[in-house]
């Protein structure tokens, strides 16, 4: 959803999904892919690179998956999307952003037909899905292996400079996404696998 300063500004849930693979910056808006595709090439011209953020939801979650203590399902997908390499923030619902609302605000009320309004929480609620879209944001930060020259020090310790050489990435968000796909399925997947222990 994010390539360096590059932002989607469309919500996803105006957005077709299944067309995250149509372009290789993997941003399922055209027009939003480009600007991001053009971005990371003018960083590889600069021999430098770039961070973003990979937004990333799972529909059709049963109720119930997680736990409410330990192993909640939140810090379960915490610890799977941050043991990714490069990866360096995490986000679930409206995340940071939830610091500056009101509770008022930030509840997600109940409808009738048992779901809800809004989706603040992202989908899970005390540890435990809710049935609504878990929605998670991940955090990459710029590839440090860059061709544009730093300085750092030698192994005597005296001052240096380096400047990497080969090939290297100077964005691996768009690579990323699978990652966190599978990531996030098998943390679904072993939660579901937990539940159908207690419920059979």
């Amino acid at each position: 959803s994010t390539v360096g300063p590059i932002t989607l500004q469309v919500s996803t849930s105006d957005l077709d999904l299944n067309g995250v693979d149509a372009h290789p910056t993997r941003c399922p808006h055209p027009q939003t892919a480009e600007k991001m595709e053009a971005y990371i090439e003018q960083c590889r011209a600069e021999k430098d690179s770039t961070g973003g953020v990979i937004t990333a939801v799972a529909s059709g979650v049963p109720v119930g998956l997680g736990e409410p203590v330990f192993d909640k399902l939140q810090a379960d997908l915490a610890k799977a999307l941050m043991s990714i390499n490069a990866v360096k923030g995490f986000e679930i619902g409206s995340g940071f952003a939830a610091a500056a609302m009101r509770g008022s605000a930030h509840n997600d009320a109940i409808t009738e037909d048992f779901t809800t309004a809004s989706n603040n929480a992202g989908g899970v609620v005390g540890g435990l899905s809710n049935g609504a879209p878990i929605e998670v944001r991940v955090a990459f930060k710029p590839v440090a292996t860059i061709g544009k020259e730093q300085q750092t020090v030698d192994k005597d310790g005296k001052a240096a400079v380096l400047a990497a050489k080969g090939r290297h990435d100077p964005c691996v968000v768009p690579r990323a996404v699978p990652i966190v796909e599978a990531m996030i399925q098998l943390v679904l997947a072993d939660h579901y696998l937990r539940n159908l222990k207690y419920t059979r």
